[in-house]
């Protein structure tokens, strides 16, 4: 019988503060693209320069290895790390996200409607509908009630929650609105944008230095790691509900500059680490 593939935690998946958190990020942006594998020494030498102590790298390798998705390999005295396939699409799916993720460029003005009663004692299935319908970028605009600006959601909305077990008392609609209230004041009740923006701010006041740092792997590991919450976080609403002068355009023009810029040097010193006897 098939094993069940490995699941993430949401904290990983947006790049928790974490040695394990940490760990996603350099196999998503050095060894996922490279040959898919790692050496302990390298994976300790780039961790060194995160400040992150050799017992807590190396337990972040034993506990990823643990899940499912990384396969220790003995190669006399050394261990190199191989990722599965089930990480590597993981890591795939979410290089695909993270690298393009911005401000929808274009939107034709329909909404997926959500609707859903869930009794107060099914714990469980409140709680995934909330995390995994907000991890999909839906706002809620009221008890069982979410919304998102992207129709071609729809489908992950029927699939939360049939997985929730919710689909018998549940409505999805893809709609337009027609009026009433300011289209504006529903999406600020939907979602925190100011708490967003503030992260955003937050992010580009940390990278907006345009010289080429002295440590450019190190550097390249925490700009992708500080960048990997917010496909997470921001719903990506078309421009027009935005608030004027969003700063999570700014910031996605960053990330898309610096991590262009300084992933060559980047690899060439994680190949380098990687490399060596």
């Amino acid at each position: 019988m098939e094993s069940a593939a490995p699941v993430l935690s949401r904290r990983h998946e947006v790049g928790a503060g974490s040695a394990r958190g940490m760990l996603f990020t350099l196999l998503g942006e050095f060894v996922l693209p490279s040959e898919g594998a790692a050496w302990t020494s390298a994976v300790l030498a780039a961790f060194e320069r995160l400040g992150v102590a050799e017992k807590a790298t190396r337990q972040a390798l034993m506990r990823t290895s643990n899940a499912g998705w990384l396969q220790p390999e003995k190669v006399g005295r050394r261990t190199r790390w191989l990722l599965t396939p089930a990480a590597t699409r993981l890591l795939d799916d979410g290089a695909k996200r993270i690298y393009s993720f911005g401000p929808a460029t274009a939107w034709d003005g329909q909404w997926v409607l959500a609707q859903v009663r869930i009794p107060e004692s099914d714990r469980r299935a409140r709680h995934v509908v909330r995390t995994r319908l907000a991890w999909a970028g839906f706002g809620s605009l009221g008890p069982g009630l979410w919304i998102s600006p992207h129709a071609n959601r729809e489908s992950e909305a029927v699939r939360v929650l049939t997985e929730a077990g919710a689909a018998g008392d549940a409505h999805v609609f893809v709609a337009r609105r027609t009026g009433l209230s300011d289209t504006k004041a529903m999406v600020a009740a939907a979602w925190d944008l100011p708490e967003i923006e503030a992260g955003y701010e937050q992010f580009v006041a940390e990278f907006r230095a345009p010289e080429v740092p002295g440590d450019v792997l190190l550097r390249q590991l925490e700009l992708v790691h500080a960048w990997r919450r917010f496909p997470a976080l921001d719903p990506s609403l078309p421009r027009e509900l935005l608030p004027p002068r969003w700063t999570g355009i700014r910031a996605a023009e960053l990330f898309a500059d610096r991590h262009q810029r300084w992933l060559p040097d980047a690899q060439r010193e994680w190949r380098r680490l990687n490399s060596l006897a």
